[in-house]
């Protein structure tokens, strides 16, 4: 797994002391997480910014910012921060807090919704009927 251990340090040290934050390794890089759930991280030399859906188009508009893209497809609510845009703390700090913030607000509650609801609950629903017994159905 390579990614840029200097920021990764840099955002141990901003997040150091605040309850609930955790790491993991996660796309490739590392991942921090709040109460379980991801707010940023470090893939390869980029920053990675859990922005949030409404306000995804106003962190793409800020400097050195892109679309979070693994497979082809943006994610919504994700950028990439490239290294001239969090090159010292001072440009790094407002990423984490605005990320931290999105992982706080009440609409980041971490369940999935609307269409993407609806294909877990019938998945589940499909698995179930496979793994009961067919003298039981």
């Amino acid at each position: 797994m390579a990614y840029d251990q200097k920021l990764a340090d840099r955002i141990r040290a901003l997040v150091a002391g605040r309850p609930g934050v955790s790491e993991k390794a996660m796309f490739g890089g590392l991942a921090f997480l709040l109460d379980g759930r991801m707010f940023c991280g470090v893939n390869k030399d980029d920053l990675m910014v859990r922005a949030g859906p409404a306000r995804h188009d106003e962190a793409l508009a800020k400097p050195h910012a892109r679309s979070m893209d693994f497979t082809g497809r943006p994610m919504k609510g994700y950028v990439f921060v490239g290294a001239e845009g969090c090159r010292t703390s001072k440009m790094l700090a407002p990423w984490v807090e605005w990320s931290s913030a999105v992982v706080r607000s009440p609409s980041c509650s971490g369940r999935p919704t609307g269409a993407r609801r609806a294909r877990l609950r019938i998945s589940s629903c499909r698995l179930r009927r496979r793994m009961t017994p067919r003298h039981t159905r």
